[in-house]
């Protein structure tokens, strides 16, 4: 897979094998294996179908196939519902899914904490004491970003915020972090087509949570100030005009060399490339296979405080529902993203 096609794939996102040793006189049982499936639920059907068929093809480079049950939700908060309820009748070690905001409490409210819920949504309002919210959330790059900025001296950062959820969602974590990280932070609005307005006093930093024109326009307005530009892994863009513009910009990302890896098992068994959605499916079902070679499969295991490395960055899952969540810290180039070093998000 060569450098563009990774790019473009991550914007749109081992089993040990175990011999039985008989001695002369003493036989060692093999520890009974958890053979409970996991439930994938997914838009199978629908608009968002591709994309649903894509996240499966992911989840099975992860977990045996005899162990995954996959059901369709049409991608509708109904469809999910129903989904749900076939589900359970399988006694399920975990759930896997659903993808959409309006799907999730749907599932939440039909499982009723019989069984761990992992949903690839990122709207982290929707997590739940045994509902974790396994999307990449503005939150969490967020405040990866900040953090890593902080340990390189930044003080003072200004937002731009373009009105977008995401946008808005990043300027509250980017708010909170305040305190924490002892930054000060000004929040721009600003409106498509309008020219960024003067932030005043020039701050170390400029952070564009966004992708885009946005990000590349403030990216050459910037170009020669010395202030700082920050972006998180929306705002990744491998064009040789962007990374022109870009050059030696901070983003919170996904490791690249990691996704990789993947993008390239995943090419190799079922053609196309898969984006930072499906290697969301990719992990939850890796770690549902960690913890079946464990024993350890469910809600217990799932709290291991020592959380569990995957292609979208190591996580670790909370009582709450939430998950923190590690990123690679990029700077753009001439010829791509380097990874020069790892931050946590919230």
């Amino acid at each position: 897979m060569d450098r563009r096609s990774l790019l473009k794939s991550l914007q749109s996102g081992l089993v040990a094998s175990a011999a039985s040793v008989v001695l002369p006189s003493v036989v060692f049982a093999a520890e009974k294996k958890d053979k409970r499936p996991i439930a994938l639920l997914l838009p199978l059907t629908g608009p968002r179908a591709r994309l649903g068929l894509s996240m499966r093809q992911a989840a099975l480079l992860a977990e045996n196939n005899a162990y995954v049950q996959s059901f369709d939700t049409g991608g509708t908060a109904a469809g999910a519902a129903a989904a749900a309820a076939k589900a359970i009748k399988l006694k399920p070690a975990l759930i896997l899914g659903p993808l959409s905001a309006d799907e999730v409490p749907a599932v939440s409210s039909t499982i009723a904490g019989r069984v761990p819920v992992i949903a690839f949504s990122n709207d982290s309002v929707l997590r739940a004491p045994g509902t974790w919210i396994f999307g990449i959330t503005a939150g969490q790059v967020t405040t990866a970003i900040l953090r890593y900025a902080r340990t390189r001296g930044v003080k003072t950062v200004t937002m731009i915020d373009d009105g977008s959820p995401w946008s808005a969602a990043a300027a509250l974590a980017a708010g909170k972090s305040e305190g924490e990280l002892g930054i000060t932070v000004t929040i721009l609005q600003v409106k498509p087509g309008q020219p960024l307005p003067n932030p005043g006093e020039a701050p170390d930093a400029v952070l564009l949570p966004g992708s885009g024109e946005t990000v590349l326009a403030a990216a050459r307005a910037l170009k020669d100030t010395g202030i700082q530009l920050l972006g998180t892994f929306q705002g990744l863009d491998n064009r040789p005009t962007a990374l022109a513009a870009l050059e030696g910009a901070w983003l919170a990302s996904p490791d690249p060399n990691a996704f990789g890896t993947f993008a390239s098992a995943f090419q190799a068994r079922n053609g196309g490339d898969p984006g930072t959605i499906a290697a969301l499916a990719y992990d939850a079902a890796g770690i549902a296979n960690t913890l079946r070679a464990d024993n350890r499969l469910g809600i217990e295991g799932l709290m291991d405080a020592k959380g569990f490395h995957g292609v979208t960055g190591p996580v670790r899952f909370r009582t709450d529902g939430s998950v923190a969540r590690d990123f690679a810290i990029v700077v753009a180039g001439p010829t791509g993203y380097t990874p020069v070093a790892s931050s946590s998000g919230s």
